[in-house]
């Protein structure tokens, strides 16, 4: 396992577990620094080829529809190649915006990190 450079304070963490990588995200994500979070996260799965990219929200109160394109971005990216997307302790607040819009079925939502590193 190894510590994965960023450079967003809104992606404070990444590491490489294997041919996965684990990112954690900070703060509330919207139309002003989705832009950032996208550019994170697609330079990551375009950096390390992952087979499953695990996400990490538990610092993340609150999610707009840009943030949510962001995630369905990645998702599309990952399945290109085979891979899969996981989305580990989600706050209620975005786990109802992703059951608002029905998207709760395209994302593998697990309780935490372990559980999705196990899947």
């Amino acid at each position: 396992m190894s510590d994965l450079t960023t450079s967003s304070e809104l992606v404070p963490t990444a590491r490489l577990d294997g041919t996965t990588v684990v990112l954690s995200l900070r703060g509330e994500i919207d139309l002003h620094n989705s832009p950032e979070v996208r550019t994170e996260v697609l330079a990551l799965i375009i950096r390390h080829k992952p087979v499953k990219l695990v996400m990490n929200l538990d610092q993340v109160p609150y999610m707009d529809s840009s943030a949510i394109a962001v995630l369905v971005e990645s998702v599309q990216k990952m399945r290109k190649t085979g891979g899969s997307v996981f989305l580990t302790n989600i706050q209620q607040r975005v786990r109802s915006v992703l059951e608002i819009a029905h998207l709760n079925s395209i994302f593998t939502i697990t309780a935490d990190e372990q559980e999705a590193l196990s899947k």
